[in-house]
């Protein structure tokens, strides 16, 4: 994400930190057993929500699964409302995530969610009398859960998390979602021969990658009980004394060594901007209350729409959790085996074979995406990842119309269609499945960060439904046509990013207001902040230090020049 560095004191505060605080990066995240401890935490909510993406693919294809669904498989429109509404729920999962976070804390949230989550696969469970009502109504609310939690435990994880392993987070949490999906590829892999894959197929076929959901999501609402509650919501919510010893027990410090005194004082002072821009913005919602809370959410999102520089974002961020939804990626992930079987692959078998085979493609090329995002910059990444999922949707397209009629005696042709699949998700991988979250994250003024995220995850959602509905009706009628569809919703991507959306690697928030003519907007919370940071004592803390004392006032002196060089050469 974009550095968020609004006051030269918060410079000097991260380069004093950053020389107290020792190694960063994966190796930091063995250094003791807490911050291992938030590592595999991330995992788990990555995990959980990866499983739950992928795992209903496999299931679909299942022949005892589809003897208890009757017409919910073979009408097209009712398999796509029994897949979608996953995503559905989701949506709605994501409204009200933000109230329960701020309200009840982060971690009661998540253990809230993993408890809607459990009463939603359970209730998926009882589909062996209940039928199609009861995946549909337990898919609904397994959506809430997840798609809460798929908000909430970043969130989480990013405020307990010491500062030097939370880009490791990110990683850790992004690859552990592709490991969820390519799992719960094979898991469907495997349970398919439970009682052999014809009519005698046992139900336990398909109860148990569903039930399986419940192993990471016992393990997430079980682990939560011991972590502790997000230091950041403590100061907010005036506990300071109890945020101290929290942030000394994650460091296994003092709580009056100098880095807790430091990290203390910065949250403290993001705690007090962010209440005093509440103040100055929507004055009437000020106190804290819950009522409040949930207001607010709403009053913020529609000011993001009153002012074009603030549209140009909203534009931003909707149109390229759009693209990226109709890129068509979970009509793979959650129709792969269908796609296969209409690729030419008959056997079931095979196509939930090479549907495992797209899991780990897509898993080990989120790999490079994690280590060099910040090098190669966010549009490159995403332009080239555009065009070369929009090729391979183009020479499916092709091959399928080709040999649509003639699979049996063009074996080969099938497998060349398949491995198209297959490098469409290594490109989508390395590009739009990290990129564009971090475009999504960086490009708010502070001020507006949480409710901009907000708004590009409901457009991901809300996409992502309309996908999973729309698709099976697609493979059904518009046969090659659909991945010609997906593939000209691709090449347009790659033009709306190229054309339209800046390069944000390593921009400051003041250089993105220049970007998107907002000028001030950044300006003005840095000016808050530093007012709030010599409120609070980091401002004389960190002063008192010999060498940060010594070198502020050259640092504050450098700041003012390039800020006036770079948005002059921004202008022009």
């Amino acid at each position: 994400m974009a550095p968020v560095m609004p006051t030269t004191i918060e410079s000097a505060a991260l380069a004093r930190r950053q020389a107290l605080m020792g190694a960063s990066g994966p190796a930091a995240l063995v250094k003791n057993a807490k911050v291992f401890g938030i590592a595999c935490f991330a995992c788990l909510g990555g995990l959980l929500y990866g499983y739950n993406q992928g795992v209903f693919s496999g299931v679909l294809t299942m022949t005892s699964f589809n003897n208890h669904m009757g017409v919910y498989t073979s009408d097209q429109t009712k398999k796509g409302w029994l897949t979608s509404i996953l995503e559905l729920g989701a949506w709605v999962g994501t409204l009200y995530s933000g109230f329960l976070a701020e309200t009840i804390s982060r971690k009661y949230a998540i253990l809230l969610n993993v408890g809607v989550f459990i009463i939603g696969v359970i209730v998926q469970c009882t589909a062996v009398s209940g039928g199609p009502s009861s995946i549909l109504g337990g898919r609904f609310i397994t959506g809430m859960g997840v798609g809460s939690l798929s908000m909430v435990v970043p969130m989480y994880n990013a405020e307990v998390a010491p500062p030097e392993v939370r880009g490791s987070l990110v990683a850790l949490q992004q690859l552990a979602i592709t490991l969820g999906i390519m799992v719960s590829f094979w898991i469907d892999y495997g349970t398919n021969y439970i009682g052999g894959t014809g009519a005698g197929q046992s139900e336990a076929s398909w109860l148990v990658p569903l039930c399986l959901q419940l192993v990471p999501a016992v393990l997430l609402g079980v682990g939560i009980l011991f972590m502790p509650f997000s230091p950041r919501w403590l100061v907010h919510h005036g506990r300071e004394a109890e945020a101290r010893q929290v942030l000394a027990n994650l460091r296994n410090l003092r709580q009056d060594d100098e880095l807790v005194e430091i990290e203390f004082l910065e949250i403290k002072a993001q705690s007090v901007w962010e209440k005093r821009t509440i103040a100055e913005n929507f004055p009437h919602l000020s106190q804290l209350t819950p009522w409040n809370t949930f207001k607010l959410q709403w009053v913020a999102i529609g000011s993001l729409f009153k002012t074009m520089p603030m549209f140009r974002r909203v534009l931003v961020a909707t149109l390229t959790m759009f693209f990226q939804q109709w890129t068509g990626i979970n009509a793979i992930l959650y129709y792969a085996p269908q796609i296969f079987k209409g690729l030419g692959l008959t056997s079931n078998t095979t196509s939930l074979l090479a549907t495992g085979v797209a899991g780990i493609a897509m898993f080990l090329a989120t790999i490079p995406a994690v280590m060099y995002v910040d090098k190669l910059g966010r549009k490159p990444v995403l332009t080239i990842g555009a065009i070369g999922m929009a090729t391979c949707h183009i020479i499916i397209a092709v091959i399928f119309a080709k040999n649509e009629n003639q699979w049996p005696t063009h074996a080969a042709a099938g497998w060349g269609a398949v491995a198209m699949v297959w490098l469409f998700v290594v490109h989508f991988g390395y590009s739009w499945g990290p990129c564009a979250w971090i475009i999504v994250a960086e490009i708010w003024p502070l001020s507006a960060r949480p409710y901009g995220i907000a708004l590009g995850a409901s457009s991901n959602w809300m996409n992502n439904f309309i996908v999973g509905q729309v698709t099976p009706d697609m493979l059904t009628h518009m046969k090659y046509g659909t991945y010609i569809f997906f593939g000209l919703f691709t090449f347009m991507g790659a033009a709306f990013i190229w054309f339209f959306v800046p390069e944000t690697k390593r921009l400051t928030l003041e250089e993105m207001d220049v970007v998107f003519g907002s000028q001030g907007t950044a300006q003005a919370d840095a000016e808050r902040f530093a007012e709030i940071n010599k409120e609070i004592g980091l401002d004389a803390m960190i002063r008192t230090n010999s060498n940060a004392g010594q070198n502020i006032d050259y640092m504050e002196e450098k700041d003012h020049h390039n800020a006036h060089t770079k948005e002059g050469s921004m202008s022009s």
